[in-house]
């Protein structure tokens, strides 16, 4: 059980503190010089060596192995004496068995230095976090690269710092990790590694260049997602430039009571009639201050003062109900009538705004109900969202969007065809999607972003064409911040390398 495949005698087992110890005496055939390859053949001495094994049963393993030391009988040899090892249990220079020693590299690729030590802690696996990293080893690269070969920057201080890992596309491997983004950088990779065909790339201009300058006949294939980024960006940028339309539209649209100017006309109406202000308070449910308020301020006055409050944010999206309820009864609707309305609605604030609101509907001194209008980021997604999934209710405020601002509808209309494009495939239409957008786009920012494409139209045209891209990429650079984060972000750039290629 302790010993399979290895040519060993055991010849005692005894119990100490340390765990269990094993006494063993090689047994295996004569070694060959590690020098000379010369076949050993006479014995010099033997002496006795303690290693550290796999535990057993939870309990520590130390095997003490009686080895013996041969002489070199090659003429021309250095050596005049060698150890012999014995295979599958130890080697040269190092105090654990060669199982013990696969155990720890494994903990220390997963788990890396001191979290490494406190699991061996556990394991009762003798290793600090020194010995686990120093079992760390860089693996080798391939000398050429891979036929399609996936590139893209990871963050190793967001803003600040980034490094580039390579990923073979077909496979979904690392290939290498570079520690800049720079075209040089790049640019030497690519002369010290041919072989590759396609490369599937971001829009990043750095990366363009390396590949134009060291591997200027591979095919370059631009990613499809950030297509769609990039795009839905322009268009969310074009939103934001027309967020007066859909102000104005919605205003027009809204049917809001304008209860200050009506009941300041009332009391001045009143007031010509000769009607006392406590008798126009009883017949508006104004109170007397109001009434003299109202009949003693301009018009404008009023206005501006009401201007100048400061909402109730809590019960912004509410007001309108709130207002037309007030205005529909008269003023005797009551506050906690209200409340119980607009609860159900999804209202979490309290009854008090509400009487403030019906107080200032009262004076005269509200503020205006401004309409509601979708944000540009949510304009956004209803416009880049596949058109079977968008849901109804969001699709008929997209329609509204769309009659309140034709530069939105333009973009809208530019932008569904582009993602039809991408889904479809139809990379031979690209140029004609271009010319139009030049076209019938906005000035600014959708016909920008086809006058980009327009530089990297290759790399774009096979990108709508072909089917590789950059999706194993982004799944490589997720797991690289995971393992950089796992490290706290204070592993120097060679053992973060290290961790990642031993682990793709």
């Amino acid at each position: 059980m302790l010993f399979s495949r290895v040519d060993v005698r055991l010849t005692r087992v005894t119990e100490a503190a340390e765990g269990l110890v094993v006494e063993a005496v090689a047994c295996g055939p004569p070694p060959r010089c590690p020098g000379c390859r010369s076949q050993a053949s006479r014995v010099h001495s033997s002496y006795e060596r303690g290693l550290a094994g796999q535990p057993v049963n939870g309990r520590g393993l130390v095997i003490r192995l009686r080895v013996r030391r041969f002489f070199c009988d090659g003429c021309r040899c250095p050596r005049r004496t060698f150890v012999e090892q014995v295979a599958h249990l130890s080697e040269r220079y190092r105090r654990s068995s060669l199982g013990l020693k696969q155990w720890q590299h494994a903990v220390a690729v997963e788990l890396c230095g001191r979290p490494g030590q406190r699991l061996c802690r556990r394991l009762r696996l003798k290793a600090g976090r020194t010995r686990l990293l120093g079992l760390l080893t860089e693996p080798a690269v391939p000398e050429r690269a891979p036929r399609v070969l996936g590139v893209d920057d990871f963050a190793f201080r967001k803003g600040k710092r980034y490094g580039t890992v390579l990923v073979d596309v077909e496979s979904g491997r690392v290939v290498d990790v570079l520690p800049d983004r720079e075209a040089d950088t790049f640019a030497a990779w690519l002369t010290a590694h041919p072989g590759a065909e396609i490369i599937c790339r971001d829009r990043a201009t750095a990366y363009t260049k390396a590949i134009k300058e060291a591997a200027p006949d591979v095919l370059e294939v631009a990613d499809r997602w950030h297509l769609l980024q990039n795009l839905g960006a322009a268009v969310e940028k074009t939103c934001h430039q027309h967020r007066s339309c859909l102000r104005k539209h919605a205003e027009e649209e809204i049917e809001v009571p304008v209860v200050a100017t009506v009941t300041i006309t009332d009391v001045h109406r009143l007031v010509n009639a000769g009607w006392t202000i406590s008798a126009i308070g009883r017949r508006l449910r104004l109170d007397r201050k109001t009434v003299r308020r109202f009949r003693d301020t301009d018009l404008d006055d009023l206005l501006a003062s009401a201007r100048d409050r400061r909402p109730t944010g809590v019960l912004a999206p509410f007001k309108a109900y709130a207002t037309a309820r007030f205005t529909n009864t008269g003023g005797s609707v009551t506050a906690p009538q209200v409340l119980a309305e607009i609860r159900a609605q999804g209202y979490r604030g309290s009854v008090q705004a509400i009487r403030k609101h019906f107080a200032a509907l009262r004076d005269g001194t509200a503020e205006p109900v401004r309409a509601d209008i979708p944000s540009p980021r949510k304009i956004t997604s209803w416009i880049m969202c596949r058109r079977e999934d968008i849901r109804p209710k969001d699709d008929e405020r997209l329609l509204q969007v769309q009659l309140a601002c034709p530069d939105i509808t333009r973009a809208c209309d530019l932008a569904r065809t582009f993602h039809d494009l991408i889904t479809h495939r139809r990379g031979q239409l690209l140029k004609d999607w271009i010319r139009q957008a030049e076209q019938d786009a906005p000035p600014a920012p959708v016909r920008s972003f086809a006058g980009f494409l327009r530089q990297d139209l290759d790399a774009v045209t096979a990108g709508l064409t072909l089917e590789w891209s950059s999706g194993v990429v982004e799944g490589n650079v997720n797991r690289v911040k995971t393992i950089k984060r796992s490290m706290y972000n204070r592993a120097s750039f060679r053992l973060l390398r290290i961790r990642i290629l031993t682990r793709s």
